[in-house]
């Protein structure tokens, strides 16, 4: 059909070079005709866009995954031409679609537009499409899928209902136990992240016991992205909660088996030595003196040179000079010891 022949030929005439391209056994050429959607969607209107464009790229989502890559960028930018935060849900479909992929670049790529475009939905539009998505993407049959949820919980937990949230709760709690070692080290590399926007009540009844299982998980890859996060959720919480609910996991992932592990407590002490330090003030000085110098010391000692490394370098960090001497008998000669 010639692009002349009428005006509705040439208003088809957009998408339909964009089929031709998408289809050519070129790679490179259907990298540059998704590189371009944003012309195209330009020359269809908002409403076309919405209506043909959106739904022939969710129905078409199958390619390299550099053009898979490109698309999930282009369709984090493409709020505007669908028609503004009215009309965001729309882009959610082909997104969730590239959420599930196998490639992971493209996976993370997906969720970072999620996340982009779920800051246009209003509260009532993130309960009716954005919250089912996460839940779809939670309870998907693919790890992939799940994997990929545990990044979109933080995004819309603060702007929904209460009874919603207890939902999202339990979701994220479920995949903390998922049984599949990638899921559960998605979790708890954004348990941090959620811990930030839950309400401190349920950070302590919900939250916790999640952190706690994960920093015992079996996978050392999980419980060193649980160590990471110890940061965040202490950050949180009232300094006299502190000892009850944070250092007994701090005081085992420092003697964990795994050298990683001990590494990211080393690397993540002056972190949350802050929190510790507000505790001591709180509670007086024996427990940064019985706890802390006992995880600071072992640390400096440690067999593994990167640990011991890591835990020196915090010595004259912001929070490591928080501490006082005292605190810390002998801290200056295992540091000398260390560097000599």
């Amino acid at each position: 059909m010639a692009a002349s022949d009428s005006g509705t030929d040439d208003s088809l005439y957009p998408i339909a070079v964009l089929i031709d391209e998408l289809k050519n056994e070129d790679v490179q050429l259907r990298l540059n005709s998704i590189k371009k959607l944003s012309t195209i969607a330009l020359a269809l209107g908002v409403e076309r866009t919405r209506s043909e464009l959106i739904p022939f790229l969710t129905e078409t989502i199958y390619d390299e995954d550099e053009v898979l890559l490109a698309l999930a960028e282009q369709l984090g930018n493409f709020i505007q031409l669908v028609g503004g935060g009215e009309w965001a849900h729309c882009l959610l479909p082909p997104l969730e679609s590239l959420a599930t992929v196998e490639e992971t670049v493209v996976r993370d790529k997906a969720v970072a537009s999620l996340r982009a475009v779920a800051a246009h939905h209003s509260p009532a539009a993130l309960e009716q499409h954005f919250v089912p998505l996460v839940q779809r993407l939670a309870g998907g049959d693919w790890f992939t899928s799940r994997a990929s949820a545990c990044g979109l919980f933080s995004v819309c937990y603060a702007r929904v209902s209460a009874p919603v949230r207890a939902e999202l709760r339990q979701h994220f709690r479920a995949l903390c136990q998922d049984d599949t070692p990638m899921v559960r080290r998605a979790a708890a590399y954004k348990l941090g992240e959620f811990a930030r926007v839950v309400e401190v009540e349920y950070v302590k009844s919900d939250l916790i016991p999640m952190f706690v299982n994960l920093a015992q998980d079996e996978q050392d890859s999980v419980r060193l992205l649980a160590a990471e996060a110890c940061a965040a959720v202490a950050a949180l919480l009232p300094a006299e909660d502190m000892e009850q609910l944070v250092m007994p996991t701090v005081r085992a992932r420092a003697t964990d088996t795994s050298w990683r592990v001990r590494y990211m407590v080393a690397d993540k002490f002056d972190m949350v030595v802050g929190r510790f330090v507000e505790l001591q003030q709180a509670v007086g000085p024996e427990l940064a003196r019985s706890d802390l110098a006992q995880i600071f010391q072992a640390l400096l000692k440690d067999t593994e040179a990167e640990v011991r490394a890591a835990a020196a370098s915090k010595v004259n960090t912001e929070g490591g000079e928080e501490l006082p001497y005292e605190a810390f008998p002998g801290r200056s000669s295992l540091v000398l010891q260390h560097e000599a």
